[in-house]
């Protein structure tokens, strides 16, 4: 309860800050039902609570035509540390389904939107317009240099400047 509190929190200040002028652009097309299932967390521009995550990983269930149940896991500091789990509730707009609202907490909701999506839905980067968060993720633990690079350069295409980008510790699979 506390992590979701202190989330809570983080986002609502963060949502008394002035946006920037500059609309950022989310996947286009996008469909929702491919987007679902799990994602590993492979770099982010982290959240307080994720700071030092391993292992994160976000799933993604459709519980409704414009909601997605969300459930976000990770060890805190080490493989081996303290398994942590959220679970927001995603909220799809019905005029973009790449922009959801998340909650956390009620009554709200905060900015998430698909940037990117590759056409195999392997490879996603997630921000927000305010472009202070951001993950890049994929269907598997590992990727290639050459992909993590592409995804880097669609944050900074959307003007993602990306000095607090951490890459999240994972193990293989066989490894867990």
């Amino acid at each position: 309860m506390r992590w979701i509190l202190l989330i809570a929190s983080l986002f609502m200040l963060q949502a008394c800050q002035s946006l920037p002028e500059d609309p950022i652009n989310v996947a286009n097309p996008f469909d929702l039902d491919r987007f679902m299932g799990d994602w590993y967390v492979i770099a982010n521009i982290p959240t307080l609570p994720e700071k030092g995550a391993h292992n994160a990983m976000e799933s993604y269930t459709r519980i409704g035509p414009n909601k997605v149940a969300t459930t976000f896991t990770f060890r805190k500091n080490s493989f081996n540390g303290e398994f942590k789990q959220m679970t927001p509730t995603g909220f799809v707009s019905s005029e973009n389904p790449a922009i959801w609202g998340m909650r956390f907490i009620w009554p709200f909701k905060a900015d998430y939107r698909v940037l990117y999506v590759d056409e195999d839905y392997q490879y996603t980067v997630i921000g927000r317009q305010k472009r202070d968060y951001l993950w890049i993720m994929a269907r598997q633990p590992q990727i290639s240099d050459e992909a993590l690079n592409e995804l880097k350069a669609v944050a900074i295409d959307e003007g993602y400047t990306l000095e607090k980008l951490n890459l999240v510790p994972q193990q293989a699979l066989e490894d867990r």
